[in-house]
Parts: structure tokens; C-alpha cells; sequence
């Protein structure tokens, strides 16, 4: 699982938290992800939205993707397909996938890239293994998370941001125990290249076999994490969690100075996790707006999920196949 790594004896460290004064979150949930088979039959483990959880507002639904060892021929993707409403963020750790759409947006996004999809008033757009997966077979393994947008930006124009694994910001524990790689949001003063409408931090760390890691966060933000591989804890309450949990935490047990997330790697890992205990943190500020969803396609009420299938039914989210254009980087666009 190398998505992308580095020395963390180099990198920059994220601040010492004090441990008294400190609202460290509470584990208020946990739920094991579920199998589905999405698009052309691949199947994908989801935490949300399930029975046991149907909304981690302001996230829609997170899938992990993999990790597949495919045979030559076996690799498979998505049609063209549309969204309105919401954001998919596309997280390659292994292996490569194509994007295309209809903006002309896209490109190929491969260990540790991230293709970041504003549909917002609507879109469409196609998933694939590149030819030389699909001929040769090899790892697969990525994470899509959907975001959800608040009612005054459904109707924004689409966009595209490629945020390529050397984009990526990468900072390390306060002891330089860990690696972890910022894709979104801020941690201290440490802040990630993506763009979002809605504020929320994305984190991808690999915490060393028995290593603990501290992550400073916003207070307004929910907190939930997600194993994707290897074992470990969370919280002062030590909650074990394994690959394909998620945790949902709740607040602190005082209102310290600062809330921070606390983890705690194994001392032993899986052979796959050797290198550590790999999670996602996640958080956001909460939305709290009425949500109506149906396949692709997430609003606020009934009638405007009706009018995104007539929308789409008549041609209105682009043409299929869309033109090519160059990639828009976290670098280059504007920040609505």
C-alpha cells in the first residue's frame, strides 16, 4: 500500500498536544462496512450509507475500492453516468483508474493521485481501469467518497480538480513515528491542496506499528475514521477497530483548549499492514439540511430529484463523449 509515502524523519511534524487541556473525541459509534457491486461488477466495502448508518453529514457515502489482486482481463469500472448535487472524490492508493467528463475534465489518477468531481448542477462522467490494468491485471485498491453540497451551491457549474500524489501534504507525528498525507482541509498550520465547497478535512495515515498519532482538529468538524488496513484504537477509550471499520466520534468529555483525535497502531500487523496501521479521518462541518436522494443524484426535495432525471433525459449534463482538455489543478483554479 504505498499511495504516497515518505521518510518521516523528514518531514515537517505536527504540533504536540497537551494532554490535560486537550477535548480529546469519543468513539460514539462503530459499524463494519458492507459488500456491494457497483458498476460493471466490482465489488466495493461501504460504511455509509447502510441500515446501521445512513448519513455522516456532511458525507453522502464512502466506498473502498480493493485491495484486489486482478487477473489479466478482470479489472472492470463505470459507464457513462450522471450526478447532480454533490462532489465524488476519487482517492488512488494502488493501481491506476481513468476519469472522463463531460467539462472535458480527466485524466489517469495513480497511487496516491486524486481526481476531486464538483457535478453540483449536473454532470456526467465514466470510471475505468486503464488498458494496461485490464491487459495485464495487478493491484487495485482506491477509496471514493461522496460530498455532500449545501442548497446555495447545488447549482454551481461543474469542475475538476486533478491533485496529483506530488500535490499531496505530507507532515509526520509529533514523535515522527507516522506518515500522514493531507489531501484536503488543514491540520494546525499544515493545510491540504484540495478545493472544497463545503469545509472538511480528508487524511490518509499510516501509523506505525505501535506508534500512537495525535491530530489537532477543528472543533466545529465531526470526526470519523475508517480502517483500511491493519489494527489498532481510537480514542482515550482505546475502541479497536480493524480493517473495513468506521468509527463515527462524537465530542470530548470537557472542552479543552483544543480537540484532537487520538489513535493508537498494534504493536503487531497484518502482513499486508507491515508498515502500519492505514486509516482515513475524516470530518466536516455538518450541512443540516433536508437531503433527497435517488441513485446519482442527491437535493433537498422530491421535485428536484424529479427535475434532475428530466435534466438528464434531456441532455441537459453534457454530451457523451466529452473533449479532452488539459488538467485543472488544486493550483490553477479559483476558489468559489
Amino acid at each position: 500500500m504505498p499511495a504516497v509515502t515518505a521518510n518521516p524523519l523528514t518531514l515537517p511534524r505536527l504540533p504536540r498536544l497537551p494532554e490535560p487541556t486537550t477535548g480529546w473525541r469519543r468513539v460514539a459509534k462503530v459499524v463494519t462496512a458492507e459488500r456491494h457491486v457497483e458498476g460493471e461488477g466490482f465489488q466495493v466495502r461501504r460504511p455509509f450509507p447502510t441500515a446501521s448508518l445512513a448519513l455522516a453529514d456532511p458525507f453522502l457515502l464512502l466506498d473502498h475500492m480493493g485491495a484486489v489482486e486482478y487477473a489479466p482481463g478482470e479489472a472492470m469500472g463505470t459507464p457513462w453516468h450522471p450526478h447532480r448535487g454533490f462532489e465524488t472524490v476519487t482517492y488512488m492508493i494502488d493501481g491506476a483508474f481513468q476519469h472522463q467528463d463531460t467539462t472535458g475534465g480527466g485524466g489517469v489518477i495513480t497511487d496516491g493521485g486524486t481526481q476531486w468531481m464538483t457535478a453540483a448542477s449536473g454532470i456526467q462522467h465514466i470510471e475505468q481501469p486503464t488498458p494496461e490494468l485490464v491487459a495485464k491485471g495487478g493491484l487495485f485498491h482506491g477509496v471514493q467518497l461522496w460530498v455532500n453540497l449545501p442548497r446555495s451551491k447545488k447549482w454551481l457549474e461543474p469542475r475538476y480538480q486533478d491533485i496529483g500524489p506530488r500535490d499531496v501534504t505530507l507532515v509526520t507525528a509529533e514523535d515522527g513515528s507516522s506518515v500522514v498525507r493531507i489531501i484536503a482541509g488543514a491540520l494546525g498550520e499544515h493545510q491540504g491542496p484540495g478545493m472544497t465547497h463545503t469545509p472538511i478535512n480528508y487524511v490518509h495515515a499510516t501509523v506505525a506499528p505501535g506508534a500512537r498519532l495525535a491530530l489537532p482538529w477543528p472543533r466545529e468538524f465531526n470526526a470519523m475514521v475508517y480502517v483500511l488496513s491493519g489494527e489498532g484504537v481510537v480514542g482515550r477509550e482505546e475502541i479497536g477497530l480493524g480493517e473495513g471499520q468506521f468509527a463515527m466520534l462524537g465530542g470530548s468529555h470537557f472542552q479543552g483548549e483544543q480537540d484532537g483525535v487520538l489513535l493508537r497502531a498494534a504493536d503487531a500487523q497484518p502482513l499486508a499492514s507491515k508498515n502500519g496501521w492505514e486509516v482515513l479521518v475524516l470530518g466536516g462541518l455538518p450541512i443540516r439540511e433536508p437531503v433527497a436522494r435517488y441513485g446519482p443524484f442527491v437535493m433537498n426535495t422530491r421535485e428536484e430529484i424529479i427535475q434532475a432525471f428530466e435534466d438528464f433525459q434531456a441532455g441537459r449534463m453534457g454530451t457523451v463523449p466529452a473533449q479532452q482538455v488539459p488538467h485543472r489543478t488544486s493550483a490553477d483554479t479559483a476558489v468559489n
